[in-house]
């Protein structure tokens, strides 16, 4: 469990990049952004096989991990105006 989380924790980052990418460049809703931060965590974990020995289901959950704590990291830093409801 210590290597994915590992693995999570240097996907985090890239995931998040690459769905902030995708947020810039196609006009999406809001409350579909956690799930695309998702399965684009599933797909960065699943093809990150040539720098790692785990295996698939342990880098599967590693992505999943990755997913769902870039979608917190990137709210972390969001610069955010006006108050909430």
């Amino acid at each position: 469990m210590q290597l994915v989380l590992i693995f999570a924790t240097l996907l985090a980052p890239i995931v998040a990049a690459i769905v902030q990418v995708v947020k810039t460049t196609v006009p999406l809703r809001n409350n579909i952004l956690p799930i695309l931060s998702l399965v684009i965590g599933l797909g960065v974990g699943s093809v990150a096989f040539p720098f790692t020995d785990m295996d698939l289901v342990l880098r599967l959950w590693a992505g999943a991990f990755a997913g769902l704590g870039g979608t917190g990291l990137y709210e972390l830093v969001a610069k955010r105006e006006g108050t909430s409801k």
